[in-house]
């Protein structure tokens, strides 16, 4: 649904929703909470075992993407920072390979190239999304000032889809295929990833996280670190420059 770089409507995660279109001065909102990450990104490494073991070490990832923002949550919880590590900027294309080769390596992905990693030799998984529950979203995002024609249609198609889904059948075969096929990727790798997604299969189940107070300490969390390495804009004062509205009225910034 892009058009010449200008949007209407696209599937992005909930760092890339606030420092793309609301940075770059676009109001727009979530109509769909689809998902959250709940194993597809993680740590891999070699010659090690722990999050702890990344002390000093070199690590390939995406910077300032999603994998940037878990290996932080990473290192924080376990006492580090990006001080005790040095990170490269490494492509999502290259990293399972990059890292493949290493055999000192350490590296930062989502799937399929994670699943393509943990199959290297040597290779472990010491963290990965499901440790850090609804905080790596996918959000169906469109501009506030878009139809509610387009809002409504996006809505009903998104969730019939969901139905499909969630019930086991030809129709959800066909559509896995499909869907798969339209990845570049085999059913098997599409049904491993569906299985470390925390889908929201009905509107319910989405609305209740909305109104929950999770979401606002994850958006706390993500606006901070997408602040503290400048993605906001040259000579923001705070991470306040950009405002997150809740339904409940509620706003941080």
């Amino acid at each position: 649904l892009y058009t010449a770089g200008k949007f209407d409507a696209c599937v992005m995660t909930n760092m890339d929703a606030l420092t793309i279109p609301a940075v770059g001065g676009v109001d727009s909102e979530a109509v769909i909470i689809g998902d959250y990450s709940n194993g597809n990104d993680g740590i891999v490494m070699k010659n090690g075992s722990t999050v702890a073991d990344l002390k000093g070490r070199s690590i390939n990832l995406v910077e300032l993407s999603v994998s940037h923002y878990l290996l932080a949550r990473a290192l924080d919880i376990n006492g580090l920072s990006e001080r005790d590590v040095t990170l490269v900027n490494t492509s999502d294309a290259d990293i399972a390979s990059v890292f493949t080769a290493d055999a000192n390596g350490a590296a930062v992905t989502w799937n399929p190239p994670l699943m393509q990693a943990r199959k290297a030799p040597g290779a472990g998984l010491v963290f990965d999304s499901s440790m850090i529950p609804g905080e790596i979203l996918d959000l169906m995002v469109v501009k506030t000032a878009a139809p509610d024609t387009l809002k409504k249609a996006l809505a009903g198609a998104w969730y019939e889809v969901m139905g499909i889904l969630a019930t086991p059948g030809p129709a959800r075969d066909a559509a896995v295929a499909w869907m798969a096929e339209s990845a570049g990727g085999s059913v098997e790798d599409f049904e491993a990833q569906l299985k470390t997604t925390a889908m929201y299969y009905t509107p319910a189940e989405a609305v209740a996280f909305a109104t929950s107070a999770d979401i606002k300490a994850t958006m706390e969390r993500v606006r901070q670190f997408t602040y503290a390495k400048g993605l906001f804009s040259q000579g923001a004062a705070s991470a306040d420059v950009v405002g997150i509205a809740f339904p409940d009225g509620t706003v941080q910034g």
